[in-house]
């Protein structure tokens, strides 16, 4: 062989070749390393900001629907206060109204005062004694028993509507215990028109 072409000098050089191609590719490997890393990083980046938006969003959300929470609930304590007032006045009037039916006057006006009648005297002559006129009675009115079964049912209606009973079930219960065929006037009035 000629003297550059010696195996010891392929050798060389397939040895410089090696070294060269290793630390081409540890350079490669570690920038492509760092170009993980930096894509990790962005991604971690975009992940963060992303996570903030998405509960910046979610807070104005639940801020919102807390507000609407909050006006539905003083609307419906509104209506709660309403119907418990409603239903008060109807319990006074139920009250009242069976009184009249037992024959106890309800206490709501002071009972009238008769005058007095003086009695009739006869001549002092006459053998029969001094007899009082009798003194005339007032007639009490027949209650009426509708207006009283109306008040019933209003009450009961108001009641159930309180404890969370449905329009259908109200009406029913009024069609089975007071025989109210047309339900509509008062769960219009308890419960509002029907939508």
């Amino acid at each position: 062989m000629s003297r550059s072409g010696k195996p010891t000098d392929i050798s060389k050089k397939q040895k410089t070749l090696r070294a060269d191609t290793a630390e081409r590719l540890e350079a490669i490997v570690e920038a492509a390393e760092r170009a993980a890393e930096g894509v990790i990083d962005d991604a971690e980046k975009q992940a963060r900001r992303y996570l903030a938006q998405a509960r910046a969003e979610a807070d104005r959300q639940t801020e919102g629907r807390v507000e609407e929470v909050s006006e539905l609930l003083d609307t419906l304590l509104g209506q709660a206060v309403s119907l418990r007032r409603e239903a008060e006045r109807l319990q006074a009037t139920l009250e009242a109204a069976r009184a009249q039916l037992g024959g106890e006057e309800p206490p709501l006006r002071a009972p009238r005062e008769e005058p007095p009648v003086a009695p009739r005297l006869r001549a002092v002559d006459s053998e029969e004694p001094p007899v009082a006129e009798p003194r005339p009675v007032d007639p009490q009115p027949e209650p009426d028993p509708r207006r009283a079964d109306a008040s019933g049912a209003r009450l009961l209606a108001t009641q159930m509507a309180v404890s969370g009973s449905s329009r259908e079930e109200i009406a029913q219960r009024l069609r089975n215990g007071f025989e109210i065929e047309d339900t509509d006037a008062i769960l219009d009035a308890i419960l509002g028109p029907e939508g």
